[in-house]
């Protein structure tokens, strides 16, 4: 009875200081990336936002996130490196039907849904 009440402190400080170890490796390489940011990389903040770095600051950067639309952030927000491979943000569905709209010669266009389409994909939703 004695020892139960040092191994149920020990059974509760053990998983808090593996989190907290583990959180402080997390920070560490956040600030990491933050630090290391150049222009021209393509990054994504916490928000969720996607913008290529234009311009960096001691605190800020600035993030190009149309073509002429620049806008400032704070280095802080800057969650993750995008690279081409990872930058999937199409959630269009490819159905066979859909074939039809591509073009024969093997051309790439710019795909666009069709209300019929759209009114399709919410239905399935």
């Amino acid at each position: 009875m004695e020892l139960l009440f040092p191994l149920l402190i020990l059974a509760l400080l053990v998983p808090m200081f593996l989190g907290i170890r583990r959180q402080k490796k997390e920070m560490a390489k956040t600030a990491e990336l933050q630090d290391s940011l150049s222009v021209g990389d393509r990054v994504m903040t916490t928000a969720g936002l996607y913008g290529t770095v234009a311009g960096l600051g001691d605190a800020t950067v600035d993030l190009e996130i149309a073509p002429g639309v620049v806008s400032t952030w704070s280095r802080m927000v800057i969650r993750e490196l995008v690279t081409d491979d990872a930058e999937d943000t199409d959630d269009i569905d490819t159905d066979a039907d859909d074939d039809a709209d591509t073009p024969a010669d093997g051309a790439t266009a710019t795909l666009e849904e069709t209300p019929e389409q759209t009114q399709r994909r919410l239905d399935k939703e």
